[in-house]
């Protein structure tokens, strides 16, 4: 199978390429070098040493006897996407090339403005490259659990059956997006769906839980193979946050009460699932939604697991809640489906505190690095649009009774 990967150069991307060349797949991409960007204008760096991609290829071709196809581009340049698509006739098309971050959209209008245009319009392209270019391709595009929001029912896979004076449908479940970053997402999922209605496109719209890990099993031993990790208030998610938090000795700081439920699962695992979805695709004319995490956690709970992995490492690792810079409810019901990806095979790992484990060996042999940009871990990006200092709330240990919410 011939494989793009728009976004190869990111934290999923790089590692998504090593997991399907080795899964037998002929793999091309592209990247744009944004993601780069984005983390130094936050004033940080990956946490793991990143290569430039020369040297990545060149790391992948001693490790693994073969080429990857790689052409520096931006998504939002259509006749770009298009040549590519030609050129390079994809079976499967695996969008990752949007702006992440829900505090980054946060900033300013300026910042919201980018984000609605990068990742609008390259999903746009992608969608009218496919139909000219590759219309039996799929599509693989990421979205996220953000885009449901925290309803007070069951979130199904995408669809729900509903009952509105006495007649019956299937319908899209309603989206409640909490940033400007979700809700470019929601106009994402609306598009996606459009385009297989009207052109008989065929897409899988992944809504993922968070990721976290420092690395997957194609990676072995050369650091060069390594992807990037980020750690700041705008691209380190939850769990990779605490590590690195954990590492450099700084407290780590659960937003607000703590008690807000999100599906996580670990880097291997999302490279297990998106293969699985990639080879195996829903019929041309299909939108499909696939709701992708391992299992739901509660962020104080994930805080006190970190700190009692660092405590087997010989960390000191302390628990503060900060102020919530966020608006969204820090208590709640919450209790979504994942049955798709296990009915196509997908085995959890299970074993969190392994994977946290993993990333703090890591993040100790790089801990210079978090050091250096420590800074980056201060949440002061506010969704009321100001920023300012951070005000810690209270300390907690972790032989506290967890006070966990409802919906588990």
């Amino acid at each position: 199978m011939r494989v793009f990967i728009a976004g190869m150069d990111g934290y999923l991307g790089w590692s998504l390429a090593l997991y399907m060349t080795q899964r037998g797949h002929e793999v091309g991409g592209t990247d744009s070098y944004f993601r780069r960007n984005w983390v130094a204008e936050m004033g940080s760096q990956s946490a793991t040493p990143i290569c430039r991609m020369t040297e990545r290829l060149q790391a992948f071709r001693e490790n693994f006897g073969a080429n990857l196809k790689y052409v520096r581009g931006d998504m939002t340049d259509y006749n770009f996407v298009l040549n590519f698509f030609r050129s390079f006739q994809p079976d499967a098309v695996i969008h990752l090339a949007e702006m992440p971050s829900a505090p980054y959209s946060m900033v300013d209008v300026h910042h919201a403005n980018f984000t609605h245009t990068n990742n609008l319009l390259g999903t746009l392209n992608i969608l009218h490259a496919m139909r000219d270019a590759c219309p039996e391709a799929h599509l693989v595009k990421l979205g996220t659990m953000g885009e449901y929001g925290t309803p007070q029912i069951d979130i199904p896979e995408g669809f729900f059956e509903i009952e509105y004076r006495g007649r019956k449908d299937r319908l899209p479940f309603p989206r409640q997006a909490g940033s400007w970053y979700h809700q470019t997402k929601v106009h994402d999922s609306n598009n996606i769906m459009m385009a297989c209605r009207i052109w008989g496109l065929r897409s899988t719209d992944i809504m993922q839980g968070v990721v976290f890990g420092t690395r997957i099993r194609e990676m072995g031993e050369d650091e060069r193979l390594l992807s990037r990790f980020d750690f700041d208030q705008c691209f380190g998610t939850a769990i990779n946050r605490y590590c690195a938090q954990a590492a450099v000795g700084m407290p780590l700081t659960p937003y607000g009460k703590g008690n807000q439920l999100r599906g996580f699962l670990p880097l291997r695992d999302s490279m297990q699932c998106l293969g699985l979805i990639t080879e195996n695709p829903p019929p041309l004319g299909e939108y499909r939604v696939v709701n992708q995490f391992e299992e739901v956690y509660n962020l104080t709970e994930l805080a006190f697991k970190v700190q009692r992995v660092g405590a087997r490492l010989g960390l000191n690792v302390v628990v503060r809640h900060v102020e919530n810079p966020r608006f969204e409810m820090e208590e709640h019901y919450y209790n979504p489906e994942h049955q798709i990806l296990l009915d196509l095979g997908y085995e959890p790992t299970h074993d969190i505190e392994a994977e946290i484990e993993i990333a703090l060996r890591d993040l100790l042999r790089y801990r210079s690095r978090v050091e250096a940009r420590a800074h980056a871990l201060t949440p002061d990006i506010r969704w009321d649009g100001t920023r300012r200092e951070v005000n810690y709330l209270d300390e907690v240990s972790w032989m506290v009774p967890l006070a966990v919410g409802a919906g588990r």
